[in-house]
């Protein structure tokens, strides 16, 4: 055993572990006094990176959802003037309804069009002062603006208000105004309504000829030469499942009123000629898109027994209800009115039976106190033919505005009658073209409204569709948040009970030391034994 004074390598030794468990010890204290595991990057300089990522992910996940409320509490406002709106839209339309009863007198339309007016007046008013701090949110320019809902770059929710001001919500409207066919003054001898019209005309949907929606077709050739026919077109738009995504649909009619008082059979057929007897006037309808040269869905046989315009319109409505055609006939102001049930083609022809007639003998036939703008026909035998063709109107309305193509069925004054050319945009009409001043304003306000209506609870519909999703997004984003802090705390912060449990251990180790360092500097005193 070697002996020297003038160093105490045990004390050294024991101070230098003095001094480690007092750093240690302080480290640990610092942590119990801040909740902080990591005082410093010496500390744990990976967990401090982590620590420090995870923060910032936390913060933008936390700012992102302040953007959402932020976003919903607009988009609240937005859906409940949209709401407003609507519910001012549904008193107009109301008001078109009771407007196209005809009981109402100027007087009431007037009244009625002032209240439409005033709340035309309101709809704007709210649609342009609707804001959110200062940004407009339903006169159309709130377009195409971002939420920036995550905490990452590019994570936003586009959001685009239409404008719901009356200049702009409306209907856009195609009208097929109708259109009828006489076949000419004298009767003639082609046997069927395909004999008689050429492939080039527009009255039978023929090879070639067709109609499109938007670029879709409703109406194309089906190997059977049929009848252009409103109720048809109407229905094929209507059962069309893209034009019903787009707010397409068409509403389809057809009245045809006599043009004279129908004043019997003897007032109906006049003999010019000095012989001869007309038995009987025969008319054949085709109703609704029927094949133009086949048979009639019901004949009617208008003789001597027939006295009365009543009594027409009695044989009319037995005969189309025996064949279940869907055409009725009434008697108003004394002359007879044909109406179909959806808008369906009527078509008729005539021929006369007679006997005794001689070659040098002309019959005219009134047909104008059966059918509308039919005229007298001049019948010289009895196997000549009168043809006749009503086309009903028909209404095709959208939310938005789509094209109009067709080919072979419509001109100015044959076929639909569509008064938009082919290649054309359907005609914009918006709340200020309603007027229910007279009923024909009225029926179609109604479906500009309507238009209206769909096209304010589509946008009431979307604005609600982005207040889910952001729901949804702050729901999940909250949950991401409470992770991700939970992550950063376990990493970041204390654990007070492991963290106490090791103080307590460097306290101890510090009072030994403290005792043992005091035992080592007694050491050297052995020498002094030595020198005795």
């Amino acid at each position: 055993m070697a002996l020297r004074v003038n160093f105490n390598f045990e004390a050294a030794a024991t101070h230098t572990a003095i001094l480690s468990n007092e750093r240690e010890m302080n480290k640990s204290l610092l942590r119990l006094s801040t909740g902080m595991r990591i005082l410093n990057a010496a500390d744990d300089s990976a967990g401090l990176f982590i620590a420090d990522q995870l923060m910032v992910v936390g913060s933008g996940l936390e700012e992102g959802n302040r953007n959402i409320q932020t976003g919903l509490s607009a988009l609240r406002i937005a859906e409940s003037s949209a709401g407003q709106i609507f519910n001012r839209l549904n008193e107009i339309y109301k008001r078109t309804v009771r407007a196209a009863n005809d009981i109402n007198d100027p007087n009431a339309r007037a009244s009625l069009q002032r209240e439409i007016d005033n709340f035309i007046d309101a709809i704007k008013k709210i649609g342009t002062d609707t804001e959110y701090n200062g940004i407009k949110l339903l006169d159309g320019t709130f377009a195409g603006r971002a939420i920036h809902y995550g905490a990452r770059k590019d994570q936003i929710l586009e959001i685009d208000i239409k404008s719901v001001l009356p200049n702009d919500i409306g209907a856009f409207m195609v009208k097929g105004q109708g259109a009828r066919y006489t076949s000419s003054a004298n009767a003639v001898t082609a046997g069927t309504f395909v004999d008689l019209l050429s492939t080039s005309s527009n009255w039978l949907v023929d090879s070639g000829d067709y109609v499109d929606i938007a670029g879709i077709r409703v109406l194309a050739y089906d190997g059977v030469q049929r009848f252009v026919d409103a109720k048809t077109l109407a229905e094929n738009i209507n059962s069309n499942k893209a034009l019903q995504a787009l707010g397409v649909e068409a509403v389809a009619k057809n009245t045809n009123h006599a043009s004279a008082n129908y004043a019997g059979f003897a007032n109906f057929v006049q003999i010019v000629g000095t012989a001869g007897t007309v038995d009987s006037v025969t008319l054949e309808f085709y109703i609704g898109n029927v094949n133009a040269a086949g048979s009639a869905n019901f004949t009617v046989t208008i003789n001597s027994n027939i006295t009365s315009v009543q009594q027409l319109a009695d044989a009319i409505n037995t005969a189309a209800s025996g064949a279940n055609a869907p055409v009725s006939a009434k008697v108003v102001n004394n002359r007879l009115f044909l109406e179909t049930n959806k808008g369906e083609t009527i078509a008729v022809r005539t021929s006369i039976s007679a006997t005794g007639l001689p070659s040098t003998a002309t019959v005219n036939v009134n047909l104008g106190q059966v059918l509308e703008n039919a005229g007298t026909v001049n019948f010289t035998t009895t196997s000549n033919y009168a043809f006749y063709i009503d086309v009903g109107t028909i209404d095709i309305a959208g939310v938005e505005t789509y094209k109009l193509d067709y080919n072979g069925v419509s001109t100015a004054t044959s076929g639909f009658n569509f008064n938009v050319a082919t290649g054309g945009n359907a005609n914009a009409k918006n709340l200020y073209a309603v007027s229910v001043l007279t009923n024909e304003q009225a029926e179609e306000s109604m479906l500009i409204v309507k238009k209206a209506l769909q096209r304010v609870d589509t946008i009431r519909a979307q604005i609600g569709a982005v207040m889910n999703n952001l729901q949804s997004i702050y729901d999940s984003q909250k949950v991401a948040l409470d992770n991700t802090r939970e992550a950063e705390n376990v990493i970041r912060n204390t654990d007070y009970a492991e963290e106490m449990t090791n103080f307590t251990k460097l306290q101890i180790k510090m009072q030994s030391s403290m005792a043992m360092l005091a035992q080592a500097n007694q050491l050297p005193q052995l020498v002094l034994q030595l020198l005795r």
